[in-house]
């Protein structure tokens, strides 16, 4: 009764001299804000990664043969990844100098048109080598403009948020990936239904890119309708900005930018082995139809979005720390088990660890907005969390699903299992060195290293 009465009380208060119920609708068009732009971002990375799984190393590497044709359209999936760090130094330094709401508003321009024009594209068969070379020239366009991306989302959300609930709405940056990994498979799924193997081949795999457009159009609704965040403002105003971000953040907190990007390895490493190279696992291995491994691919997207729903909504309880701590510690025996189990062959197996891997990325995935954005100072927030989190998304999104691919034909999948539990413990290792960030002043000033 007396925590009941609390909260009637909250639920009437000032919060920094808004009404609780005016700031409730300010979170709401921030957390769609976060939500649109991931959810873009997720979707343009991840129907990508379907498509090489499925499509891309026979229409644009033909010549290399099925298994080396596979390596070759994830290593154009990894290209993109190497882009992100470069793109989180880039527009986090805008992000940091100029305001977060325009670079945002940037970052989603870029990402959707690259995707669309993947698209548009013609074929190895249509205009040759050039069909490869463009092919890798948008996926260097999206990696930059995603490198960008989600800090942003993530950190605005933060910035805006009252402090006891960070964690909850800065999980909607994540949870768009989620429903991202929902969409993809979907996407597919729908489009396949209406045309035969051979003309999805063909062209089908053109409509989810093209059909980007509908939610950038929609993203673009919502962000230029958003406001600056108060905290980059006040810091800019009184404290000036800095003139290389990235240095600066070097400088002050070089430990807390290389741990936080080894504490972000299992979402991604977790997250695209199950969006992209299991789902051709479950193709070529396992002998699974096209259509069963999108369904599994749906509900594996369902799995991970409710573990960054839950993650992040108990992260403000329990702290972000010790629900990140929670999935590495549950991720390093799953590593091991999960080829031997999919190796058992039956669909019904493959949907479970189809599910149970995503679930384990979703688990790391949704209080780390929170988390990495509390890590850092607001000088240069942008840049050091986009910074960190790209950085594991190329050990963890690109590394995984190419290492995996030319390691499992070669040297069976309990040996890429160990690979994935090493860099479980890693990312266990740096969690344990970095402190619970959840009562965190946004503001406080960080001493000079």
């Amino acid at each position: 009764m007396a925590r009941e009465s609390q909260q009637a009380l909250t639920d009437v208060s000032l919060i920094d001299g808004v009404r609780s119920d005016d700031n409730r609708s300010k979170m709401r068009r921030v957390a769609s804000a976060s939500f649109v732009g991931s959810l873009v971002e997720f979707y343009d990375f991840n129907i990508y990664g379907y498509a090489s799984a499925l499509f891309f190393g026979k229409i644009f590497f033909p010549a290399l043969g099925p298994a080396a044709g596979t390596v070759a359209a994830f290593a154009t999936l990894g290209v993109a990844f190497v882009a992100r760090p470069v793109g989180s130094i880039l527009f986090g330094h805008f992000g940091d100098r100029l305001g977060r709401k325009r670079t945002l508003v940037t970052t989603l321009l870029i990402m959707g048109v690259s995707t669309c024009l993947v698209g548009l594209m013609p074929t190895v068969e249509q205009i040759g080598v050039a069909a490869p070379i463009l092919l890798v020239v948008l996926r260097i366009l999206q990696g930059l403009a995603a490198g960008g991306e989600w800090a942003g989302a993530a950190l605005f959300a933060v910035e805006n948020a009252p402090a006891p609930k960070r964690g909850f709405w800065a999980m909607f940056a994540s949870l768009g990936g989620g429903a991202a990994l929902t969409l993809a498979p979907a996407t597919f799924l729908v489009t396949g239904f209406a045309m035969s193997d051979a003309d999805f081949a063909a062209y089908g795999w053109r409509i989810p890119f093209i059909t980007s457009l509908v939610l950038i159009a929609v993203g673009l609704y919502i962000r230029l309708r958003m406001e600056e965040s108060a905290i980059f403002t006040k810091e800019r105003d009184h404290g000036g900005v800095p003139r290389v971000p990235l240095l600066e953040a070097f400088r002050r907190q070089r430990r807390e930018v290389l741990l936080a990007g080894g504490a972000m390895i299992i979402p991604p490493s977790f997250g695209y082995l199950g969006a992209s190279y299991m789902s051709n696992y479950g193709a070529t291995a396992l002998g699974l139809g096209r259509t069963e491994v999108l369904a599994l691919g749906v509900i594996g997207g369902l799995a991970l979005t409710f573990g960054i729903w839950i993650s992040g909504f108990y992260s403000d309880r329990f702290g972000r720390r010790t629900i990140i701590l929670a999935a590495a510690i549950v991720a390093v025996p799953w590593a091991l088990v999960l080829f031997p189990l999919m190796k058992l062959g039956s669909s019904g197996m493959f949907g479970a660890c189809m599910c149970i891997t995503m679930f384990i990325s979703g688990c790391g995935l949704g209080p780390m907005s929170a988390f990495m954005s509390e890590l850092f100072h607001t000088r240069y927030r942008y840049t050091a969390a986009g910074f960190s989190y790209n950085i594991a998304q190329i050990i963890g999104g690109a590394g995984t699903p190419l290492l995996a691919a030319w390691m499992t034909p070669r040297f069976g999948g309990l040996t890429f299992g160990v690979y994935l539990a090493v860099l479980s413990v890693i990312s266990l290792v740096c969690v344990l060195k970095l402190s619970e960030t959840k009562d965190y002043d946004l503001s406080r000033n960080i001493p000079q290293s």
